[in-house]
């Protein structure tokens, strides 16, 4: 039996920008993603795919020569991965007679925690490959969530020339009690975020150097006003870069604090730095998904 285990993720600063270069600080989650492997004689791989609670919500059985046609959009995905694995390390699979394979998530797959890169990173494991290579030929992007999945720390991450500089740091500031993250309630496809922030083409170098700027003084901030003035800069910025309104003036207008969109606009979790009554205000709102930064982060 062979247990992989492999963390979710959010971006706190540089969605999108973190793919032109811009210097991003990344935080792996409590939750994450686990892919247990056992080695039998049934001549084929037996995949189960279970939710945060334990049900399965996807199985299949394929060849053990990858061949055959996929019966659905999800195993047409996960067979892609299984084949470019193999196609990185031609050993792979090659001396087994058969596999049993149980993914399990430990949170909800509409979080937008990563439940693709943590999948991408767990069967790089198994594969003996390097997961940022597996998840370039496969899902793209930028790769912090590659990262997260593999560090137990905050890190900064920065591409150059598009390979991945990867520092890990601490983020536990004095005010963490005052962050919040909460799901709107939606999954945010990212593929497509990526895709229509490639399609503006616009010039970036110099939000780049403003965003490089903010996760720096986020990292040495140790007051929360200034905390709040961060990221309130770096929504404006985003704004800009992507042409698309921050996520706190199109709902959140009357919160008495800041807002901030974490990785693709538009979905999944947003961080709010607020007081005691910030739970609350949200869950009037009709969002009841809020968790804490105790609750959330992996220190």
């Amino acid at each position: 039996m062979h247990h992989f285990q492999s963390n979710g993720k959010l971006l706190i600063t540089g969605e999108y920008l973190v793919l032109d270069g811009a210097l991003s600080l990344a935080l792996p989650t409590i939750y994450g993603q686990t892919l247990s492997i056992e080695e039998n004689n049934n001549q084929i791989i037996e995949w189960s795919s279970l939710d945060h609670q334990g049900n399965p919500w996807f199985s299949c059985n394929m060849d053990l020569s990858l061949s055959g046609s996929p019966k659905n959009e999800v195993e047409a995905t996960l067979l892609h991965i299984l084949k470019t694995a193999k196609a990185l390390n031609p050993d792979f699979l090659k001396s087994v007679q058969g596999v049993k394979a149980i993914s399990v998530m430990d949170f909800p797959r509409d979080w937008g925690l990563g439940s693709s890169s943590t999948l991408i990173n767990n069967i790089a494991q198994w594969a003996g490959i390097n997961a940022f290579d597996l998840s370039n030929k496969t899902l793209g992007g930028s790769g912090y969530d590659i990262a997260c999945a593999q560090h137990n720390t905050a890190i900064l991450y920065q591409l150059t020339d598009g390979k991945p500089t990867i520092t890990e740091t601490k983020f536990t500031p004095p005010f963490r009690d005052q962050i919040y993250f909460i799901h709107l309630n939606q999954k945010q496809n990212s593929r497509e975020g990526i895709k229509k922030y490639r399609a503006l083409n616009k010039s970036v170098n110099t939000y780049i150097s403003d965003i490089n700027t903010i996760t720096k003084g986020i990292l040495e901030c140790t007051d929360v006003a200034a905390f709040k003035s961060l990221i309130d800069t770096h929504e404006d910025i985003t704004s800009k870069a992507i042409a698309m309104e921050p996520i706190k003036k199109r709902f959140f207008n009357d919160f008495e604090g800041s807002i901030k969109s974490l990785g693709a606009w538009g979905g999944d979790f947003i961080m709010a730095v607020g007081d005691d009554q910030t739970p609350q205000y949200f869950s009037q709102k009709g969002f009841d998904t809020i968790l804490t930064f105790k609750e959330m982060i992996r220190l």
